[in-house]
């Protein structure tokens, strides 16, 4: 390690707040006691207010007054951060390795009662998730790279509804991480507009040498979740959809992405939402079934003629 790494390394021990002796420091890092001193000396000749206490209770303190640079974290910082690493990997997140080491550093630099501490957190909280494929780190990281410095990347995408895939030039504003799902939202040169990409179904991926702009003010979010959540355009085609249930139930489907969009009223044993008759009938029964005998849709009739129809097709399909 070099020296400007064990320096940082004990003052970061040093920053707990605990009474910390050199060879404790020594054990800990792995080095000479000797050399403890001497980077000790190093601290306090560049002005870090170090207390020593020497005889059988001594050691090395902080003056409590020291300012801290934002390097060091408290108890709860230190916690919250290999949490947020547990997040990220489940998430698959493209910057697990860096993200690792930097937990790593965390670790080696705290004293025992920190890792103790921490350790205990630690086991309070598992992250389930579904996997994810490692074969789109490298992408992601590439396609970040060239969202951070502005450069177009041609891509080779499948698209679900097409048979045969197409390459793409696109100008990638942001990268968005929505229901276990990586996406790319930018300029498709291809179609003359801004699309959204799903990362898991691009073949290949280069980056260009073209520079682009990015919009000013144009917000990723708001594009992905109005093209997500269709905005009701027609308000005379607008009907109710009614449906009664359990508690349980009724919340759940308030709650759903989707739907949660078109709520009106919601009680202890019923939800309104508003909604065109298209989506209601395209969209709705499938999200519905699911729930089998815990709901009953009251309104509209047709809903329900549309969610028989639905089962007898799977009643049938699963009779050959």
């Amino acid at each position: 390690m070099a020296k400007i790494d064990n320096v940082l390394a004990i003052l970061w021990m040093l920053s707990s707040g605990e009474k910390i002796t050199a060879k404790q420091i020594s054990e800990k890092l792995e080095m000479n006691i000797r050399t403890v001193y001497r980077y000790i000396d190093t601290l306090s000749i560049s002005g870090v207010p170090i207390i020593s206490d020497a005889g059988h209770n001594g050691g090395y303190t902080l003056l409590n007054n020291f300012i801290e640079a934002p390097l060091f974290f408290d108890f709860e910082e230190q916690t919250s951060l290999f949490h947020a690493a547990i997040f990220a990997e489940e998430a698959g997140y493209y910057g697990g390795e860096a993200l690792n080491r930097a937990i790593s550093k965390l670790r080696k630099y705290s004293n025992q009662e920190q890792e103790t501490k921490i350790n205990q957190h630690l086991t309070s909280l598992e992250v389930i998730s579904r996997l994810s494929s490692l074969a789109m780190e490298p992408f992601l990281k590439e396609l970040e790279q060239a969202v951070a410095d502005g450069y177009s990347v041609k891509v080779l995408y499948h698209k679900s509804a097409e048979g045969q895939s197409k390459y793409r030039l696109v100008d990638p504003y942001r990268i968005i991480y929505w229901n276990n799902k990586w996406y790319v939202i930018g300029f498709c040169h291809l179609r003359n507009d801004i699309r959204s990409f799903r990362v898991d179904r691009m073949e290949s991926l280069m980056l260009t040498e073209n520079k682009f702009n990015r919009p000013e003010n144009f917000s990723a979010r708001d594009f992905f979740m109005k093209n997500l959540v269709p905005t009701i355009e027609d308000k005379e085609g607008i009907i109710s959809l009614v449906i009664n249930g359990d508690k349980s139930s009724l919340s759940d489907i308030c709650q759903h992405w989707f739907l949660g969009n078109y709520l009106q009223e919601w009680t202890s044993n019923q939800a309104v939402f508003l909604l065109e008759k298209d989506m209601i009938n395209t969209y709705v029964p499938y999200l519905l079934l699911p729930y089998g005998k815990s709901i009953r849709v009251i309104e509209p009739i047709s809903l329900k003629k549309r969610m028989i129809e639905v089962l007898s097709e799977l009643i049938k399909f699963h009779q050959i």
